[in-house]
């Protein structure tokens, strides 16, 4: 028999992005009574579309590009995800995230389906008119194969893209909408200009900010971790200094957590006395690189920043980042995976044995999501939120103060009137529903976790109780007896 090679022998076991979503799905499953059919009908990727399509370029010459489009699950509609601009994006990748965005909506009850698209480029070797073109193309595909629409396919920004690709889109679909009076609603993340929502563009990390406080407020575990309760003072590495991870450290910073490490592709700066976030980030702005940044310990290898001592590791880039190699070096008591997958399933074994708390990505980065279906129902509804009761309760307010200073003789300040005083505007109302939604998100998952799975993890319970609503939602639909 011939010698088997190393590669025959790795291959069983090497799993795409998509099989390792759906190892973790079985893995919950089996502490559920639902039939395997459903189960089956959970886990599967109901549509995926690859098409490929040609732009021209400033120099006059022709490229042919491949985008995609996955809608994981038609139990809700619309379906919902972002759409993401790289040169890894593939079909495996595609509907892996949109699997993830099934989860990740069920577990924080927003409404959708999950979804995800993408175009396999650079963008740094486009110019900006070659990528409104090629954006523009993309959402023509997506129409005519009826990939979006506000009660169809609801995409939203994602990695490499932002508000400007979104209101390029919007653009397009509303060029070619029969239905023009909701077609404002068939992507979200758009500029507040075009019928955007304030605090959208930061709600993934203010998202895990809401995550992180909330698990550090129990003293239980926090004492089985060797923590004290509590944000203030704790130690916090973020990776990736994108949207996401430069909002979640901007939240945590203000929230008295110590931002001591950041990671970026081209390096890793460390200050065990603490980062100014807004000043890395300035430098960054400014120069292009936080390597400029002159306050803190310059690592050039940035996976060495995953190492660093701290009490919480937030992982903000992409997928894949903590592995079984690098795994065992972390000195984070805390795992905050703020992006999609960024721990591999044998990293995950790995963590677990140890006794790591990992909060999970599928309830962790919901805050973007949640958000969107915010911004999807003020687009819906054609009015902004905070328009009719603001003015309202602002009145009332100052009218009770006035009662107060009548009947104490105490004089409010002007800063104390307009602090107490102050009616809840879209902002407001934005961060109190999205503050709401990961607390209650959170018990729920731990609740899950204690009754349900105590020997496995969060990510388990998550992934539990998902397919319980979804499972729930099928039953309604009467697609199973």
């Amino acid at each position: 028999m011939a010698t088997e090679t190393l590669i025959e022998r790795l291959a069983p076991i090497q799993k795409s992005f998509f099989q390792k979503v759906n190892q973790q799905f079985d893995s919950a499953a089996r502490f559920t009574t639902h039939p395997r059919g459903m189960l089956e009908q959970i886990k599967i990727c109901n549509s995926s579309c690859h098409f490929t399509f040609p732009i021209k370029r400033d120099d006059g010459t022709i490229e042919t590009l491949h985008g995609w489009r996955a809608e994981h699950s038609h139990h809700k509609l619309p379906t919902k995800g972002g759409i993401r601009y790289s040169t890894l994006v593939n079909e495996d990748e595609i509907m892996a995230l949109a699997a993830l965005m099934t989860y990740k909506c069920a577990i924080v009850d927003v409404p959708f389906g999950g979804a995800k698209g993408g175009i396999q480029l650079d963008r740094c070797e486009y110019s900006e008119s070659e990528l409104e073109r090629i954006t523009r193309r993309y959402t023509y595909e997506l129409i005519q194969k009826n990939y979006i629409g506000p009660g169809v396919d609801v995409p939203a920004p994602d990695f490499g893209t932002s508000e400007t690709e979104m209101a390029w889109m919007l653009d397009t679909y509303l060029g070619m909408a029969a239905d023009k009076l909701d077609a404002i609603a068939c992507v979200t993340g758009k500029p507040i200009e075009q019928n955007g929502i304030r605090g959208r563009k930061e709600a993934t990390g203010r998202g895990v900010f809401f995550g992180l406080r909330e698990a550090c407020a129990i003293a239980e575990d926090m004492k089985r971790l060797g923590l004290s309760t509590g944000l203030p003072g704790k130690t916090v590495v973020v990776q990736g200094f994108g949207n996401v991870g430069y909002h979640a450290a901007k939240f945590l910073s203000e929230g008295e957590a110590i931002v001591t490490g950041i990671i970026e592709i081209d390096g890793a700066l460390y200050n065990p006395e603490g980062l100014d976030v807004e000043k890395v980030f300035a430098c960054r702005e400014e120069s292009g690189s936080i390597r400029n940044y002159p306050d803190a310990t310059l690592i050039d290898n940035p996976q060495d920043g995953l190492e660093l001592a701290c009490d919480i590791l937030v992982p903000a880039a992409v997928e894949n980042q903590i592995t079984a190699e690098n795994a065992p070096r972390l000195k984070a008591r805390i795992l905050a995976e703020a992006a999609n997958g960024p721990t591999t399933a044998a990293a995950d074994e790995h963590l677990k044995q140890r006794n790591m708390l990992i909060l999970p990505d599928t309830y962790l980065n919901a805050g973007g999501v949640t958000v969107s279906y915010f911004e999807w129902l003020r687009n819906l509804s054609h009015v902004r939120f905070g328009r009719l009761g603001r003015r309202f309760e602002e009145n009332q307010y100052k009218s009770m103060l006035q009662a107060v200073e009548k009947a104490t003789g105490y004089q409010f300040s002007s800063t104390e009137i307009a602090l107490i005083g102050h009616g809840a505007d879209e902002n407001d109302l934005v961060d109190s529903g999205l503050e709401d939604t990961m607390i209650t998100a959170y018990h729920e998952i731990r609740e899950t976790h204690r009754r349900r799975c105590p020997a496995a993890d969060l990510r388990t319970a998550s992934f539990i109780t998902a397919i319980d609503k979804i499972a729930e939602a099928y039953l309604q639909l009467g697609i199973f007896p």
